[in-house]
């Protein structure tokens, strides 16, 4: 039993002596959970602001791509199509035979052709009148037919261009392509109104010179009988004598 305690005794005294024999840079680092959180953290949040910053350059160069797409034209353009249409219907109007479409020489073939009869016009004008009256609502219904087949002509120029144009606007990259289809979409509208209003004004015509020509001819001929039943001109009643009698 001595013995054991004395071994004991020296373990023990042997123990303190390297521990007191240890230099201090061979001491057990002590572990500092706060300071190691603190230190997580800090790091956590500078990665957040790394990540932050990438994804701010992300959107900016994002919205310069978005930028680019609105500012980009549409490649895809109708106005020389609607241009040539748009003509061919102007050079019908310009081309109306005899009374075209003009105030003043309108005025002036009702001050004339289609003016109330006068007693003193000789039965040679009166039957050019009649005849000049005549050709207008032929020519008039002439033009209103050709212009008719023009704007009929026009409608499958129109089905080609609205399907382009309708195409290119679902396909458009930007609000300027959608923006350039839906203009373009509006001068179509516009071109077949214009054709429309063309063709109601060409049969409008038609139809004015058609009642012109009827009225003056009414008029005409009330004349013409005054004239024929007047005394010492016309018919004169005679006595006829059968084959029998």
């Amino acid at each position: 039993m001595m013995r054991r305690r004395h071994l004991s005794a020296m373990s023990a005294l042997a123990i303190a002596i390297a521990c007191t024999a240890l230099p201090s840079s061979a001491q057990l680092i002590v572990f500092d959970p706060n300071n190691y959180a603190q230190n997580v953290l800090t790091a956590a949040r500078e990665l957040q602001q790394i990540n932050n910053q990438i994804t701010s350059l992300h959107n900016q160069a994002q919205m310069l791509i978005n930028q680019a797409k609105n500012l980009a034209s549409l490649p895809y353009s109708s106005l020389q199509q609607l241009e040539r249409s748009i003509q061919r219907t102007q050079e019908l109007l310009t081309q109306a035979q005899r009374i075209a479409y003009d105030i003043k020489q309108i005025d002036r073939a009702f001050s004339t052709t289609y003016a109330p009869v006068s007693t003193s016009e000789s039965d040679q004008a009166l039957i050019a009148n009649a005849q000049t009256r005549w050709q207008n609502s032929v020519a008039g219904l002439q033009d209103a037919l050709r212009l008719q087949a023009t704007v009929v002509g026009n409608l499958d120029t129109h089905r080609k261009e609205m399907s382009a144009l309708v195409s290119s606007s679902q396909g458009a990259t930007g609000a300027l392509q959608a923006s350039q289809a839906g203009n373009q979409l509006l001068g179509l509208q516009a071109q077949q109104l214009a054709d429309l209003t063309a063709a109601v004004a060409a049969q409008g015509r038609a139809q004015n010179l058609e009642t012109a020509q009827r009225t003056a001819a009414q008029d005409q001929g009330r004349e013409q009988l005054r004239r024929f039943l007047a005394p010492g001109r016309g018919y004169q009643p005679s006595m006829v004598r059968m084959f029998h009698q």
